[in-house]
């Protein structure tokens, strides 16, 4: 068999990981592996395909990024590009194997309507994927957000400030919320429960006026900005596909500067952006983007197309890729309960 491999949309930990799981498999049963370079733009574009060897994979399983490349690709603008792509697929595989998130999974979806051979694999930061308890990148993304609150909390403490932590986070709090739960976070700001800026001040009146006198808040870069009591910037910067760079809001800072506006404490912003992304990803995200990755290989060559495996409790399971692809997964109220226990 001819099997393609792409990456699409973010860059996140453990895609190299996948990768690796699902080309040790297929070149071990003597298929050709194809690496196919910048996502769907390898296919709808110029053809970018290229053979992947053993040498190519056998020690990228730590190596964040990914060394197909990614990108932001838009299908559908100029139209024909989900067409370009499943002709593509006709003429150079038997089976593709596309890793990525909900924009991903909704193209993937797309093709297996229409024949395609093609089965996908989780991934994306923000974890919120229908119908899995684990996407790449989630765990590596949220011990990068718990690191930095660590290293917050001590300057914190010493100066008596609030410290106002920006994370990723499109349409939910995942990230924020475990990153925030994990690093010892006082207030969490998450776009599944919002918050007035009424409530955050009370909070830090409430903070200082305890033997604490320092705070961190840690706030989603997606959360609603009316109801923070702000308003959207007039000309934001796009991620390429009909989406905003949720960083050019400025969500973080705005909290930070209503905050300051009060006085009385000393304010200061860290916006983590990209570091959320790089580096190396983490024993967990190697174990499970391993296993998920090697579940998609299993799936292709037992003829299971328009799947994807997904992990339900301790266990990869195979769903219909309908399942993920339709809709989002937000942060459960008992999780966001949970953070709250600790302001």
């Amino acid at each position: 068999m001819r099997i393609g491999v792409l990456t699409a949309g973010g860059d996140a930990p453990g895609l190299n990981a996948a990768i690796r799981g699902i080309g040790h498999e297929a070149l071990r049963d003597g298929h050709a592996f194809i690496g196919i370079n910048n996502g769907w733009a390898g296919l709808a574009a110029e053809y970018a395909g290229r053979p992947l060897s053993a040498e190519d994979i056998n020690y990228i399983v730590g190596q964040g990024g990914t060394i197909l490349g990614t990108a932001r690709y838009d299908l559908d603008n100029p139209a024909g590009g989900r067409q370009r792509v499943l002709e593509a697929i006709g003429e150079h595989f038997d089976a593709v194997i596309a890793i990525g998130g909900d924009g991903t999974q909704r193209i993937s979806n797309w093709l297996a309507d229409r024949g395609a051979p093609i089965v996908g694999v989780p991934k994306t930061l923000d974890n919120d994927l229908m119908g899995t308890d684990y996407c790449i990148g989630f765990d590596t993304a949220v011990s990068i957000v718990a690191e930095s609150i660590d290293r917050l909390i001590t300057t914190a403490a010493s100066h008596h400030r609030v410290m106002v932590v920006e994370t990723m986070g499109r349409s939910n709090g995942w990230v924020a919320a475990m990153g925030g739960l994990a690093g010892g976070a006082d207030l969490i700001i998450v776009p599944e429960f919002p918050v007035t800026m009424d409530e955050v001040r009370a909070h830090v009146k409430h903070r200082r006026a305890s033997h604490y006198g320092f705070s961190i808040i840690v706030v989603a870069e997606g959360v609603d900005m009316a109801t923070l009591g702000g308003h959207e910037a007039e000309a934001l910067s796009t991620e390429g596909v009909r989406g905003v760079r949720l960083a050019t809001r400025g969500v973080g800072n705005f909290v930070a500067n209503a905050i300051d506006a009060e006085g009385g404490v000393e304010v200061r912003t860290t916006v983590l952006g990209h570091l959320q992304r790089g580096g190396s990803p983490t024993a967990y995200d190697r174990i499970w983007a391993t296993r998920v990755g090697v579940a998609a290989y299993r799936a292709v060559v037992d003829g299971h197309y328009g799947t994807i495996p997904v992990v339900r409790g301790n266990e990869v399971v195979l769903a219909p890729l309908g399942d993920v692809a339709l809709g989002q997964r937000p942060l459960p109220r008992d999780l966001y309960e949970l953070c709250s226990t600790f302001s």
